[in-house]
């Protein structure tokens, strides 16, 4: 995988869309983009994998819903053979969210939600700055294949034995995960033990598609997952992942444990929700009860707040960049000296938990 140049390149685009309006709209809002080519428009999958041999693209866009074959099947078929980082273009429905999961699964490495034509005029200017960033980040993409069945669930990873006789309510596990964090959660989900510390959890994700993951992530886990919900008590075994859409998400003190609150705010590191708003929080009121880690993703969001844990006694780890899709975020919560080490992604698990079972050690040892 290659890191992004000082001098960004000229990204060349393939849009794939049945909607003659929406490759239009496309078409028009990537050219604006000084470092995107539009090399090519398609209508459907077999004018598509033609124009994907003949014009090498950097970048596909791909619409989920086609005449014929749907996106889905269609990245299957060309993604063995192109290895073209595509970003899957999806309406903003519960069926669309749940479609475009199943995408990312099978190795697209970002949703875009699909522009509105009702008042398309007012929010095209800041809607297309949104997808020509994520185009241009997905061009640096490592494209890691994905699935064609459901995985079965890996075994929990095995951990230290906790001391008998504390409670382990004010433990806590943290995640930040941006492009490639649907594939990436997927995968160390299910390594957690049942009865392990709550997590809490920023995905990057359109609104109204955190739901149908958490439902997909729940039925392939030991812990219980959920969409958070505004005052929601964390408890262990269970996975917290913040709504998409409008809202940040904070941890909240509640006797020796926590709540979850959902609060309106600016968007942080261009994100809303923000891992650094969430991580700031945990880092106020875990600290060294703490064990966090930053997966892959475009961008910074994540950084800052993964120091302060740190800086608060908490533990701190980021995916290594041989297995991150966009070696954004992990990168700057390592070279601004947040993480502790980097790792593997299928390592991240059985570390966090070793460290939270380190620190409760050493405590009642003190005590």
């Amino acid at each position: 995988m290659v890191r992004p140049s000082p001098v960004p390149r000229v990204v060349r685009v393939l849009i794939v869309d049945d909607s003659a309006m929406v490759r239009k709209i496309l078409t028009m809002g990537l050219s604006s983009d000084r470092f995107i080519e539009v090399v090519g428009a398609a209508s459907n999958p077999d004018t598509a994998w033609k124009m994907i041999q003949d014009l090498r693209p950097d970048v596909i866009t791909l619409d989920v819903e086609m005449p014929d074959m749907d996106g889905i099947s269609f990245l299957r078929a060309f993604l063995p053979k192109a290895r073209v980082p595509t970003v899957m273009i999806s309406a903003h429905t519960r069926d669309g969210a749940q479609t475009s999961i199943d995408a990312m699964e099978a190795g697209a490495v970002d949703i875009i939600p699909k522009p509105a034509l009702a008042g398309l005029a007012n929010g095209l200017p800041a809607m297309m700055a949104d997808i020509c960033a994520r185009v241009r980040a997905a061009a640096d993409a490592h494209v890691i294949l994905g699935r064609t069945r459901p995985a079965i669930p890996r075994g929990p990873v095995p951990v230290e034995p906790r001391p008998k006789g504390r409670s382990n309510s004010a433990e806590i596990l943290a995640l930040g995960s941006s492009t490639g964090g649907v594939q990436a959660l997927g995968t160390i989900l299910p390594m957690f033990p049942a009865d392990c510390p709550p997590i809490v959890i920023v995905q990057h994700m359109p609104e109204a598609f955190t739901g149908p993951f958490a439902t997909r992530l729940d039925g392939t886990c030991t812990v219980t997952v959920r969409e958070a919900q505004d005052g929601d008590l964390l408890e262990p075994g269970t996975v917290f992942i913040a709504p998409g859409g409008k809202r940040h998400m904070e941890i909240i003190a509640h006797g020796r444990g926590y709540r979850i609150r959902l609060a309106e705010g600016p968007a942080v590191c261009f994100s809303r929700p923000s891992v650094d708003v969430l991580f700031n929080s945990v880092a106020r009121l875990a600290g060294s009860n703490a064990a966090a880690a930053i997966l892959t993703g475009m961008g910074r969001d994540g950084a800052a707040g993964l120091l302060a844990i740190r800086n608060a006694g908490g533990r701190t780890l980021a995916q290594d960049e041989e297995t991150s899709v966009v070696y954004g975020m992990p990168m700057a919560a390592w070279e601004n000296g947040a993480a502790e080490a980097a790792l593997p992604l299928e390592d991240i698990p059985a570390r966090m938990l070793a460290m939270l079972a380190q620190r409760t050690t050493r405590t009642e040892l003190r005590a």
